[in-house]
């Protein structure tokens, strides 16, 4: 974006009744944020949803000096950002009408033709809800997704540190501006975190952490990213709040089971039973709603089909079944081997990881 454009489009979001969705109808409509300053008063307030009001608002001069301030510190401190518009932007929040107009970035940031994945939870998190964190992640890692969440205490920061430890991109979505860092003492990851992905927030360098940044903060969390995980949650609590979102977004939402007597775990099981998310055991279960390609890994964990592949006893007996079809759904496969599914999908996941079958398109898997 031009130096002039990026200076209209801050001005643009400190007119008093202007949110993301009206400026994007602004935009939309005049062209570029500068041409709205600039298009006549009778072609504004014909606009739906902008009036006489908000017309009045748009001459404000006060908003040309806030937004001088914010654009002097982008440059003193090098902050990247994306908008709306840019290929740079995260693709499925284009397509959230409340999407921020602006993402300001720091660090190395690719999400270009990525899977993003959100985990979310308690920041009370337990040694069970650490565990199956770090164990997904490792089990995911060969697929290359993009690690999002909140940057926070618990779940997230675990999210974070697993996707490192496993040298995967994370990205931690703030609820303040890239002057901070909240909570402060995870100011000792900044560093590793922006060597492996970054942190990224729509929020000035004048905003502070308040309550209702996070929830505004988690609508691009759920929004940026193919599914929410949500780890471990008390009956009330924002990764709930993300999980709602992403329903509402219409992205899948996965929440791990736990004891109905564990507090921190009411609010997955009550996603589950409410149907509001899918039960969560592995990542076979995630990668086979997601119709994840087991192959489309990155390349320094690609695993090659090996001359001598060593096979479980019931995983010989799925590749004896598979060698004599062309193909088979996962579902026939489990009918046939007499396997439940929730095991037939562990097992298939092995399979392809140790490069003996693959999966095609239709849930269908072949021997390769």
């Amino acid at each position: 974006m031009l130096h002039n454009e990026l200076f209209y489009t801050l001005a643009l979001l400190k007119v008093e009744g202007i949110g993301d969705v009206v400026a994007k109808k602004l935009i939309k409509h005049c062209g570029s944020p500068s041409a709205v300053f600039q298009t006549p008063k009778k072609s504004l307030v014909a606009i739906e949803g902008i009036g006489h009001y908000l017309y009045k608002n748009l001459q404000e001069k006060a908003v040309f000096q806030l937004a001088e301030n914010e654009l002097r510190f982008i440059e003193d401190e090098n902050i990247s950002y994306t908008t709306f518009e840019e290929n740079s932007y995260p693709e499925r929040l284009k397509h959230c009408a409340d999407g921020p107009i602006i993402l300001f970035q720091s660090g190395a940031i690719d999400l270009q033709n990525k899977k993003l994945i959100n985990i979310v939870g308690t920041r009370q998190t337990t040694p069970y809800g650490i565990d199956f964190t770090k164990k997904l992640i490792s089990d995911l890692a060969p697929l290359n997704p993009v690690i999002v969440s909140g940057f926070a205490y618990g779940v997230d920061i675990v999210a974070h540190q697993a996707a490192i430890q496993n040298d995967l991109q994370t990205v931690g979505v703030l609820a303040h501006g890239l002057n901070q860092i909240y909570p402060k003492s995870h100011k000792k990851y900044v560093s590793q975190m922006e060597q492996n992905g970054g942190f990224m927030t729509e929020f000035w360098s004048t905003s502070n952490p308040e309550r209702e940044n996070f929830i505004k903060r988690n609508r691009i969390v759920a929004g940026m990213c193919e599914a929410t995980i949500v780890i471990e949650s008390a009956e009330k609590g924002g990764s709930l709040i993300t999980a709602s979102i992403a329903n509402d977004y219409n992205r899948d939402v996965f929440a791990v089971p736990g004891r109905v007597s564990d507090k921190f775990s009411q609010g997955c099981n009550n996603l589950i039973k409410t149907q509001r998310a899918h039960l969560l055991n592995s990542a076979a279960d995630l990668i086979y709603i997601l119709n994840w390609d087991i192959h489309s890994k990155k390349e320094s964990k690609s695993v090659q089909k090996q001359l001598f592949v060593s096979l479980t006893e019931d995983e010989q007996k799925i590749y004896d079944y598979l060698v004599n079809k062309d193909n088979e759904l996962m579902d026939i496969i489990a009918l046939d081997c007499d396997f439940p599914i929730f095991k037939i999908s562990s097992l298939l996941l092995n399979m392809e990881l140790k490069g003996v079958i693959r999966p095609m398109p239709g849930k269908l898997f072949e021997v390769v």
